[in-house]
């Protein structure tokens, strides 16, 4: 096998899309999406972190609320994704494509209704790193759609997450579980 050798080592951090929810001063909601997602293990609880870089409407309605939500995006929504991509909240409403969204189950967070998996969160820590503030969130709530659970687990293929890695991606198999494949 031979390597290349590359300093662009952003380039395969495969992560899954999230469009975050915030709702700005008017009340009307903002979403934006992230793509720097993952997990971590406090104490007694796990935290939902992800990172953000730049100038953002949705910074500020973190800084101002604390709360937001994060709902995964599906290979149905890459229009939706796409669309709040391209545009800024500071711009103004981001209403020029039709979506239907309403408030968290728990928290007072805009939730879409076309997301499978959302995260109601409330944000425990924030760290800022040159132009990125990364958040640390203790998840309030959980939603999901019930086709998803199966006798052992969640299934991802139906889930259809869309995957970043410098372009969009989905997952095509389950491919099995921890100790299907090596023989003991």
């Amino acid at each position: 096998m031979t390597r290349d050798n590359s300093t662009e080592a952003h380039s395969l951090c495969v992560q899954p899309a999230f469009l975050i929810g915030t709702y700005n001063e008017d009340g009307t909601p903002n979403f934006c999406p992230i793509t720097w997602v993952s997990v971590t293990w406090d104490t007694n609880q796990y935290l939902l972190i992800l990172s953000m870089f730049g100038s953002k409407k949705t910074k500020e309605n973190i800084a101002r609320t604390g709360l937001l939500s994060a709902n995964l995006v599906s290979t149905d929504m890459l229009e939706l994704l796409d669309y709040f991509g391209s545009r800024s909240g500071k711009d103004g409403q981001k209403d020029a494509l039709s979506f239907e969204y309403e408030d968290g189950a728990v928290l007072r967070v805009p939730t879409l209704s076309a997301s499978r998996w959302i995260y109601e969160l409330d944000v425990c820590k924030t760290v800022q790193t040159g132009d990125s503030n990364t958040y640390f969130c203790r998840m309030k709530n959980v939603q999901f759609i019930e086709e998803l659970k199966n006798a052992d687990g969640i299934d991802l293929t139906l889930l259809a997450p869309v995957v970043y890695s410098g372009m969009y991606h989905s997952i095509g198999n389950c491919l099995g579980g921890i100790g299907d494949f090596y023989c003991y």
